[in-house]
């Protein structure tokens, strides 16, 4: 028997939450420790913490529609990659990391709109993130907005999520529904 089907979608909805609570909690801790192995160790942590959260929704919302689940999930990774490539001091391409996580926290509001086991305001804040993250398209606007208005997006959106999923994960008979109906449709 499958181990991954054994977790019922609620238990991995809470702990895609945790994660993500810790991938907050380390990225902060990296942000104000920004010199010296503690700094880089917490953003690696929290890469790490949020590449599992990006596994663990993947799955999640692949009932709703498992090729833009997967888009979301490329994106995402694409994301973490460069960032921790910008944390080795390695070369990294010419686009922020946070353009990825713009376009997966679009895609993201777009399957939690379509879901029907996650509350869709959600995504109304998840959609504001990503538009949010896109300003570093042009770096010198989204570096002008980042403390002010960003961060204080990206906590409001990342941080709903989040606390959703820790304390009401997502509803699990209608999870149960839509997987089902997209069986029938695969």
């Amino acid at each position: 028997m499958n181990r991954n089907a054994d977790v019922s979608p609620v238990m991995k909805a809470r702990i895609a939450g945790l994660f993500y609570l810790l991938s907050i909690i380390t990225g902060i801790l990296g942000a104000t420790v920004a010199n010296g192995g503690v700094g880089l160790a917490a953003n690696l942590a929290g890469n790490a913490c949020y590449i599992v959260v990006t596994l663990i929704l993947y799955d999640l919302l692949k009932p709703v529609n498992a090729r833009l689940s997967l888009l979301a999930a490329l994106f995402s990774l694409a994301g973490c990659a460069i960032g921790i490539l910008g944390f080795l001091h390695l070369p990294r391409p010419g686009v922020n990391e946070l353009v990825f996580f713009g376009c997966y926290c679009l895609l993201l509001a777009y399957l939690i709109f379509k879901s029907t086991f996650l509350p869709r305001f959600l995504s109304v804040l998840l959609a504001l993130t990503g538009l949010g993250w896109l300003t570093y398209l042009y770096p010198p606007l989204g570096e002008r907005l980042f403390v002010p208005y960003l961060m204080i997006g990206g906590l409001a959106g990342e941080g709903s999520l989040t606390l959703w999923l820790l304390i009401f994960g997502v509803d699990g008979p209608h999870w149960y529904e839509q997987a089902r109906a997209a069986r029938r449709r695969a």
